[in-house]
């Protein structure tokens, strides 16, 4: 066997003292950093996944000013990104639905409606002038090898914009995930011009669908923040809701699901339901006879895609690992990176400048002193390198720098013919002109600040038309879903054997209601219970009371009861407060045989107050006066686990309401 195969070998064998645990460990650890930095995170630097990168530098080595097909450009970025043609495919896609770097030509699907873009065959691309002005600059990139050493790649393209911020990005990796939400274009051209002038600004989410926003919790785009998207609607009459923008997030095909989805839960009534979408949302809403259209507007935001929650969590590469940055600190970073970058370029084309500037003299010092001349005598390479130098040296004092040997050896390169037809006033402007270019690019240089501010200003005007703010920013309260959930069903009650619910329609209704209410129940044995709206659920023994629980709305309750089979017997006034669904609640001591006498409800403290009983004690007892009036006004209002005060000792044979006669004796 050869020695290279027994090294392979050997590589594969696992340590004996390397156990199961470590050796998950170590390589679970390469994977997630590898899916981390390689596939789903982008980097700070070009606000870009490796997979978009790729096909943005794939797209400017076939750029020729003609679309490419599709299939063509995901072919050519095989060769740097080696995980199939499917994902590449897809990527692209995305890439050019946000509209920005890539100009297509042909079905690329239809971000409102979900419609999925033609095969790749069919399609065609080429890179738009923005993106060839802000993404490209061979002399600035820092070039790395592909995966199989082949060809060069860019580590990051010389992005000269806030990408990031402008398309948004949502990745999944191992344990870390990644969603920056979109923002203005205009927006971010003011915010980097603020940023190099050290003045504050303030970034928020636009998105393609438009819609309204509420980013009064949006936390500069952090975790923990959330921003709160409604669709754009309108009431064009009572049976009639327009609507014409949707959320970010959802299609129209997924919103007009759930409102179809709602409607048949009986969360909303609806007639039924039209899309006219086309180039613009136009989703119309028909309501039936009866139903009030502001109540269903406000309920298709409470249980529909018609208003959706986003979780920002901005994370990016820099420095070589994944870091959470707010949306602040990364226009700021990219910004002042923009600004490294256009300094780059300066220093480079100055560079460039001065050494044709340097070569263009000379030539001139060459030609018009007749210096070649001194060459026809010259018999060998290194004697014609010397007559030339020597033939300079009266003129190297009005050179900007040294006369090298290369310098020379162009000189010899020049065309009999170019010398033949010099023209040395034409060289003259040609030098002005490039002194010209030399001191522009020098005041630049030193006025960085204000030439950058220049180039975003200048971006702004070649591309911001048509990019204005697209998402309404708007603070909006929660809807309460109880209260716009459409009332369709009833509640029954069994009251003999103590269930309540929607399908028992044959014994007493209680009152209307739906299925997100919950109902609350008294049992005649001094219990409270409060469960959710069902075809039918216990609600205790002989409940005295049975009602749906409406926590907006708060009743007072008064209640005399029997704690145990011998106890004495209270009288209690109180509220129900919070509780825990389907949670057993005494309002006593919770002892066997308590017995519920006298129980009432109220909307209010005053009624409850003004509410009198008569209360009649068992025969027998050898009393005078076998019954008392008494007042609830007597007792304050405390919570359901208060015991309350004693009536009476004695044993009481019933509890009713007093009439005006009991109260004048």
């Amino acid at each position: 066997m050869a020695d290279d195969e027994n090294e392979n070998i050997k590589d594969l064998i696992v340590p004996e003292n390397l156990s199961l645990g470590e050796m998950y460990s170590d390589y679970f650890l390469d994977y997630a950093s590898y899916v981390i930095m390689e596939r789903a995170v982008p980097h700070l630097a070009d606000g870009l996944k490796p997979v978009q990168r790729r096909i943005l530098h794939s797209m400017k080595e076939l750029e020729d000013g003609r679309y490419n097909k599709v299939a063509n450009v995901v072919g050519n970025t095989m060769k740097y990104h080696p995980h199939g043609d499917a994902s590449i495919g897809d990527a692209m896609v995305q890439l050019g639905q946000k509209d920005l770097l890539i100009d297509t030509q042909g079905n690329w699907g239809n971000v409102l409606t979900g419609d999925r873009a033609a095969a790749p065959r069919y399609i065609e691309a080429r890179l738009t002038p923005f993106a060839l002005e802000v993404a490209f600059n061979y002399k600035t990139t820092e070039w790395t090898r592909s995966y199989d050493g082949r060809n060069k790649e860019p580590v990051t393209l010389p992005m000269k914009f806030p990408l990031l911020l402008a398309q948004g990005v949502e990745g999944i990796a191992v344990g870390l995930a990644c969603k920056v939400l979109p923002h203005n274009f205009i927006e971010l051209i003011d915010a980097c011009i603020a940023a190099l002038r050290k003045e504050s600004f303030e970034l928020y989410p636009d998105f393609f669908t438009g819609g309204l926003a509420d980013v009064s919790d949006y936390r500069d785009g952090l975790r923990g923040g959330k921003v709160r998207v409604r669709a754009r609607m309108t009431i064009d009459s009572k049976k009639l809701i327009r609507i014409t923008e949707i959320p970010f997030g959802t299609t129209t095909g997924n919103l007009m699901d759930s409102i179809v989805a709602a409607n048949e839960k009986s969360k909303i009534k609806i007639a039924r339901i039209e899309d006219n979408t086309a180039e613009n949302v136009e989703i119309l809403v028909h309501l039936p006879t009866g139903v009030d259209a502001e109540t269903t507007r406000d309920a298709l935001f409470a249980f529909t895609d018609c208003e959706l929650s986003i979780s920002p969590n901005s994370c990016v590469i820099s420095d070589g690992k994944p870091q959470f940055l707010g949306v602040t600190e990364i226009l700021k970073a990219c910004a002042f990176s923009t600004k490294d970058l256009l300094q780059l370029e300066l220093e480079i084309r100055l560079g460039e400048l001065n050494d044709k500037w340097h070569f263009s003299s000379l030539e001139k010092i060459f030609i018009e002193n007749r210096i070649y001349r001194d060459i026809e005598e010259c018999t060998t390479w290194e004697a014609v390198i010397e007559a030339i130098d020597v033939g300079l040296d009266p003129f190297k004092h009005l050179l900007k720098r040294e006369v090298t040997r290369d310098d020379i050896v162009r000189l010899t390169e020049i065309k009999i013919k170019r010398i033949s037809k010099y023209d040395g006033f034409r060289a003259d402007e040609e030098i002005k002109a490039l002194e010209d270019d030399i001191a522009e690019t020098e005041k630049n240089l030193r006025n960085l600040t204000r030439y950058a501010v220049r180039y975003f200003t200048n971006l702004k005007k070649k591309y911001g038309k048509g990019r204005e703010r697209k998402t309404e920013l708007a603070e909006f309260a929660a809807v309460n879903r109880t209260q716009v959930v459409a009332a369709t069903e009833t509640l029954y009650l069994d009251q003999k054997n103590g269930f309540a619910g929607t399908s028992l329609k044959k014994e007493t209704p209680v009152e209307k209601c739906s299925k997100l209410d919950d109902i609350i129940s008294f049992s005649s044995d001094g219990n409270m219970l409060v469960t959710k709206v069902a075809d039918k659920v216990f609600v205790g023994k002989r409940p005295v009371h049975v009602a749906i629980f409406r926590k907006d709305a708060p009743k007072f309750y008064s209640m005399i009861y029997r704690e145990g089979r011998d106890g004495p017997v209270y009288a209690k006034r109180f509220q129900a407060g919070g509780v825990t669904r389907d949670k057993v609640y005494p309002m006593g001591k919770g002892s066997a045989g308590t017995r519920v006498f006298y129980f009432a409800v109220h909307d209010t403290e005053e009624e409850s107050a003004a509410n009198t009983v008569v209360v009649h004690m068992k025969s027998g007892l050898g009393l005078r006066n076998l019954s008392r009036v008494f007042s609830f006004g007597e007792q304050a209002v405390k919570g359901r686990g208060s015991r309350g005060n004693i009536v009476t000792k004695h044993g009481v044979d019933r509890v009713v309401r007093a009439n005006a006669s009991d109260l004048e004796q």
